[in-house]
């Protein structure tokens, strides 16, 4: 398995990023790092059985869909990556411990064990940095035509993780820069029923996350990390009811952030 030649991903293979409504006139740039569960032909699925490589611990279960809803609804660009977090996490800087787990949660990963640094850097090159290389274009593209963009970074998360039960619906995230999060979290608590999270169950830091920290903070974007729970929109149901909610709320905290900033001194 670890026999890998220079090339990870054949030709006929998935590419590891897809651009949804490319030309979208929105200002959101919506991202999901862990959209799909592909694994390279190369890497035998890490040595891992088919019902490890559907479960949380492959992908974001769900988030896909909901982000395709939310970017229709709004006529927004989507770039999502399609390649298991498995193979490497595109939310994690490459080389931390977490980029390429040997361990996800409580399951081994054999494929991930004892990698030479040209197989590492492999998977770097032909997945994590071909998405990563799109956003940037995508915002690059946004910043020379003058346009606003606002980043959104979606994900979902399992409702049980190491045998601890997670009772919120939905978790508002963010690191340094918390308007835009509050502001949407504000909206999702008038809801009725929902339980909202509050950086929970985790918060972005710049240890444990890549994509808001260096898409959006280093280039001074409003931005916000919203996870939903994999239960919730696992069927074409719960997704066709989170992915217009969505829709409905980011525009109000967006419009409500921006009203806010015209009113601050110069």
């Amino acid at each position: 398995m670890n026999d890998i030649l220079d090339r990870l991903l054949a030709a006929d293979e998935p590419a590891p990023v897809s651009v949804h409504n490319e030309n979208g006139p929105s200002p959101f740039l919506i991202v999901a790092d862990h959209a799909g569960n592909c694994m390279p032909r190369a890497l035998g699925r890490l040595g891992l059985p088919e019902s490890e490589c559907e479960r949380h611990i492959a992908w974001d279960i769900g988030i896909a869909a909901v982000c395709r809803l939310v970017a229709d609804a709004l006529d927004a660009t989507l770039v999502q990556q399609n390649y298991s977090r498995l193979v490497i996490d595109c939310n994690r800087a490459p080389g931390s411990e977490s980029s390429i787990p040997g361990i996800s949660e409580l399951t081994r990963v054999p494929g991930n064990i004892g990698l030479s640094e040209t197989q590492k850097a492999a998977r770097v090159r032909e997945i994590f940095r071909p998405y990563h290389d799109r956003i940037e274009t995508e915002l690059g593209r946004r910043r020379q035509a003058g346009r606003p963009a606002a980043l959104i970074a979606m994900h979902s998360f399992t409702p049980i993780f190491e045998g601890v039960a997670r009772p919120w619906h939905a978790g508002v995230l963010y690191n340094r820069d918390p308007r835009f999060a509050r502001l949407l979290m504000a909206l999702l608590k008038r809801e009725a029923g929902l339980a909202v999270g509050d950086n929970e169950p985790y918060g972005v830091t710049d240890a444990s996350d890549y994509t808001i920290p260096v898409h959006g903070e280093r280039r001074g974007l409003h931005h916000v990390a919203i996870e939903v729970r994999q239960d919730l929109i696992a069927d074409d149901n719960g997704q066709r009811a989170w992915g217009p909610l969505l829709a409905r709320l980011l525009p109000q905290a967006y419009q409500e952030l921006v009203a806010a900033e015209a009113l601050r001194p110069a």
